[in-house]
């Protein structure tokens, strides 16, 4: 009888064959395997996320992954965004930056969360990494406009940009004049946190004039509406935009120009921006309105009949980010046009206002459930919710992967009931079976706590605020959320106790905030 014999891969098969998996999670479970394949996909990991700096120090992950093009890497936690995390909390760049720049002179892409980047830190980018092409910082604090200067001098492959709701101190607006003359690279530009003295538009308009595979543009408010047409024109190949302020006198040569210059957008998918939209105006964008798969309308204040025929001219939309102006009425509309939608989030635009100003309930996002089969993202502000709704919505959306209702008195029940809210969002947990994502607000017993730790099996992040009743109620998520990473709570009651018990849990987190 032939003896059989084991062969093993060569490395090269090996690691051509892990060039195929993209998820962080399936590369690490690999890497475990055997001695081998932890080497070879050390040395072939290209990319990097690291969800909380402080889980690991930047030595370790070199060491780890000697030869990355991309790292990726968050600071404060999610509550920051709220103003609920101290001054001095931490989140530096700089020491990774430090140890990054000798072992990763090649690095491509730089992409921060929620950190605080000094000019130091972008001074050293530009000096460090030559050949960096992505640079996103997004919710980051700590820099100017003199170190955005040393970016567009020195790194000059640079091809995407993101400053996406940093805090940047304006040292000077000229800061676009030290891309070179010959930088024709840019393929995305967000500039949309900038202040009025931080962008200098002449050097805005030659940039994006010499750019011609620049195909995403969001511009911040200051940039008039007057402006936008010249530079449309000189970028007709954009596929996503965010307009400056869009508010003027009415003129017939600027509301020409403006229609002129998006007719001829033919590949535009993507609009944002609208700050202090004047509805005579909106008119213009209804050419690109049938290719759009995205709307963000969240800074524009456009009362609910031009919102309403504004969405109805967008039937193709997979995402919708909208002020409360819209109330129920437009949310029907919504559901009745936009049957591919996919994520809707409904912001408030009187969050502290004692007296509803708009008149949007739990039945406009009824309606995006019953009409809208591909809904999967839902952030929802509004005054008033029922037990009665929420198990409809949960009926009709069973692929929910986020789902944050955020109640604006976090304490109120059921306003037909008055009763907990727990068989609600009881229901959302039961038939969501994929929820990765989960916002709880208003009235919760434990009981909620319990539906949670028995059905939401795949939920990474749970959010909570005024609810439960006791340590039981964080003891049923810890003991049954076998996939949770991220847990936030604040003004509930619970003590150390469900902490001590399941503290084999907390090990495999990725953050936990109890305020």
């Amino acid at each position: 009888m032939q003896k059989k014999t084991a062969y093993s891969f060569p490395d090269e098969i090996l690691e051509h064959v892990f060039s195929f998996i993209q998820s962080d999670k399936d590369r690490n479970a690999a890497s475990v395997v055997c001695k081998s394949w932890y080497e070879i996909e050390r040395w072939c990991r290209r990319k990097v996320f690291v969800g909380n700096c402080y889980a690991v120090s930047p030595t370790m992950v070199i060491r780890r992954f000697p030869d990355i093009r991309s790292i990726e890497l968050k600071g404060k936690p999610h509550f920051a965004d709220f103003n609920l995390v101290p001054d001095g909390w931490g989140g530096y760049v700089l020491p990774w930056i430090s140890k990054m720049a000798g072992a990763y002179p090649w690095l491509e892409e730089i992409r921060l969360k929620r950190m605080v980047v000094t000019d130091e830190s972008l001074e050293l980018v530009a000096k460090s990494f030559t050949n960096l092409q992505v640079l996103v910082l997004f919710s980051c604090e700590g820099f100017s406009t003199d170190g955005l200067a040393a970016i567009a001098a020195g790194c000059k492959n640079l091809r995407e940009l993101d400053l996406r709701d940093s805090e940047v101190d304006d040292l000077s607006g000229h800061w676009l004049n030290h891309f070179p003359d010959t930088y024709t690279s840019l393929v995305s530009l967000n500039i949309s946190c900038l202040g009025s003295d931080d962008v200098s538009f002449s050097a805005l308009e030659r940039l994006v004039g010499r750019c011609p595979n620049l195909r995403r543009l969001l511009l911040n408010r200051e940039v008039p509406l007057d402006k936008i047409a010249n530079l449309l024109s000189r970028a007709p190949q954009l596929i996503e935009f965010g307009t400056g302020t869009y508010a003027a006198e009415l003129r017939s040569d600027v509301y020409s120009n403006l229609v002129e210059a998006f007719c001829n957008c033919k590949e535009l998918k993507s609009l944002s921006g609208f700050w202090d939209a004047v509805p005579a105006y909106l008119p213009v964008i209804y050419s690109v309105c049938s290719r759009l798969t995205s709307l963000n309308l969240s800074y524009a204040p456009i009362q609910n009949p031009d919102l309403t025929k504004l969405v109805s001219q967008c039937p193709s939309l997979q995402r919708m980010l909208v002020l409360d102006y819209i109330e129920d009425s437009g949310l029907e509309v919504l559901a009745s046009s936009c049957k591919d939608l996919q994520e809707l989030r409904v912001f408030p635009s009187d969050p502290f206002g004692e007296e509803p100003n708009v008149s949007l309930t739990e039945k406009g996002l009824v309606a995006v459930s019953s009409g809208c089969p591909k809904l999967q993202s839902v952030l929802y502000f509004c005054r008033q919710m029922s037990n009665a709704a929420l198990v409809t919505i949960a009926q009709n959306c069973p692929n929910f992967t986020r789902f944050r209702l955020c109640l604006l008195d976090p304490k109120i029940a059921d306003y037909r009931t008055l009763q907990p809210l727990d068989v609600g969002f009881g229901a959302i947990v039961e038939h969501c079976k994929d929820l990765r994502r989960l916002s709880l607000s208003g009235l919760l017993t434990d009981c909620v706590f319990e539906y949670i730790g028995m059905h939401a099996k795949k939920l990474e992040m749970l959010s909570v605020a005024f609810a439960g009743e006791s340590d039981l109620a964080l003891h049923h998520v810890l003991s049954g959320c076998e996939s949770l990473r991220k847990l936030e709570i604040m003004n509930c009651p619970f003590g150390d106790k469900a902490l001590l018990a399941n503290a084999a849990k907390l090990e495999t987190m990725r953050s936990l905030w109890m305020s």
